[in-house]
């Protein structure tokens, strides 16, 4: 089972247009986000969009990152993803989530009110100190091979 995590939202913004991000079945590592949005937004082929959510978090963890991923079924479909790969939603970032969406495909895609745009998926943080040193103590069985060197298979 999951550990489960309590988080504050600003209501102010969801209203009752759009229902609160739930992860879809018990085994469910994200949660979709909706368009909370006053009219359709029509993304143009090669076009990117920002839309809104209407939602704000307090995640109350400084231990934790929301990251914002594509829809499998959205991307598949319809070539529509999150324009940057992913995005990150600091711990404390209390402003409403936005999410650009780019439209890889040869049509337009109208983004409605209430659409799952996005998922919503919470991940712990380790942050790094780097220290500079004069060379590694340890060697690796890559070594320095970069991409491609452990082959393809």
């Amino acid at each position: 089972m999951f550990r489960r995590i309590e988080a504050r939202i600003v209501n102010e913004l969801l209203g009752n247009e759009v229902s609160l991000p739930e992860y879809a079945t018990d085994g469910s590592a994200a949660m979709d986000l909706r368009a909370c949005i006053s009219s359709p937004i029509t993304i143009p082929p090669g076009g990117r969009e920002l839309i809104k959510t209407g939602l704000a978090i307090n995640m109350m963890d400084p231990g934790l990152v929301a990251i914002v991923a594509s829809r499998s079924g959205l991307s598949l479909k319809h070539h529509v993803h999150v324009a940057q790969g992913i995005g990150v939603i600091d711990a404390d970032y209390h402003g409403e989530i936005a999410v650009i969406l780019a439209n890889d495909g040869s049509a337009d895609y109208t983004v409605q009110q209430g659409d799952r745009i996005a998922q919503l998926m919470f991940q712990p943080v380790v942050q790094m100190a780097f220290n500079i040193v004069d060379q590694f103590s340890t060697q690796t069985d890559r070594g320095e091979g970069g991409f491609g060197s452990t082959g393809k298979t």
